[in-house]
């Protein structure tokens, strides 16, 4: 098993820097065609750190692997906003943007019931199953939030942060080529590895997908997060992180339905309740301290669930 778990962790690896690499190169070739810094950051950079979740996905949604393809985003979504605002809010309290009070983390959160919904099939009353029907359901909400991100880089006048480094021509496709590759390399050398993992140790393609494989594909979110907070750039924290759950909800699961339909395990309702109760949280924790922010007392029972649960759901299957 130990071949396993390197080619596993290889695998997340090649993801992350394929992502990067790729963000890289878009970034670097938008700017040569003086794309601005706003709509590159609210664009490219929000695809790249979940293309890792979308590679992984669509591959185990082609193999059939439904569990993973659910755990992994459910377990990133939960991780992002638990664990990482929850390490991010204790190393600084997360100021937030009003857009992101009144906006974003309500949309979030009907991401979050759309998906209940869809999944269990509450609207057609058939099996649990994300159809593809669902899934062009989603894409279609994913194209509002789109819509809204457009409207967004119209009105915000808020410094942006984006660094763009200047490539050749050949570099910057390059870049583009190799992260494209490590992607789809890395994705499948996850997905087989963690299957493989699964099986000898007797655990659920569910928890391999909610713990391993969703924490390794949210290293992005966690280094730009934890890098924002020790710059106290603490305004773009939240943002990031509710955006990367958006993102997952209404485009990488919408994919990977659309690609093939995905056979819903009732067990994921637990995380989903879960996952709706942190955001109303979350939400709540902008009106306690007089100001829109994560306070460290909130950050820390943010912490202290994912950490509970985590080793709940671990404990059942051993």
């Amino acid at each position: 098993m130990v071949v396993q778990v390197l080619l596993l962790v290889f695998g997340l690896v090649l993801l992350i820097k394929g992502a990067d690499w790729l963000v890289s190169g878009a970034a670097s070739l938008a700017k040569k065609y003086h794309v601005s810094d706003l709509v590159i950051g609210l664009t490219i950079v929000a695809f790249g750190t979940s293309m890792p979740e979308m590679v992984v996905n669509v591959i185990a949604s082609v193999q059939g692997f439904n569990d993973i393809v659910l755990g992994n985003v459910l377990g990133s979504n939960i991780a992002n906003l638990f664990l990482i605002l929850g390490i991010t809010g204790i190393i600084y309290p997360l100021v937030v943007q009003s857009s992101t009070t009144w906006r974003e983390i309500p949309l979030s959160l009907l991401a979050v019931i759309l998906l209940f919904l869809l999944a269990n099939n509450l609207f057609l009353f058939e099996g649990p199953v994300i159809s593809r029907y669902d899934g062009f359901i989603l894409l279609l909400m994913f194209g509002v939030f789109m819509f809204y991100i457009y409207r967004l880089s119209k009105t915000d006048t808020a410094p942006n942060d984006v660094a763009v480094s200047d490539m050749s021509g050949f570099k910057i496709y390059t870049f583009i080529i190799v992260g494209l590759a490590g992607l789809v390399i890395g994705g499948r050398l996850v997905v087989d590895n963690a299957v493989k993992i699964a099986t000898v140790l007797g655990l659920s393609e569910k928890i391999i997908g909610f713990t391993i494989v969703a924490v390794g594909t949210s290293l992005p979110e966690l280094a730009t997060s934890v890098v924002a907070a020790l710059k106290k750039n603490t305004n773009i924290a939240v943002g990031n992180i509710i955006g990367s759950n958006i993102f997952n909800i209404f485009l990488v699961i919408a994919i990977s339905s659309v690609v093939s339909p995905v056979t819903f395990n009732v067990s994921f309702n637990t995380d989903i309740y879960l996952l709706a109760g942190g955001t109303l949280f979350l939400f709540a924790a902008m009106f306690t301290g007089g100001r829109k922010r994560l306070d460290r007392w909130e950050a820390v029972i943010l912490l202290i669930v994912y950490l509970t649960y985590t080793t709940w759901l671990v404990a059942k299957e051993l």
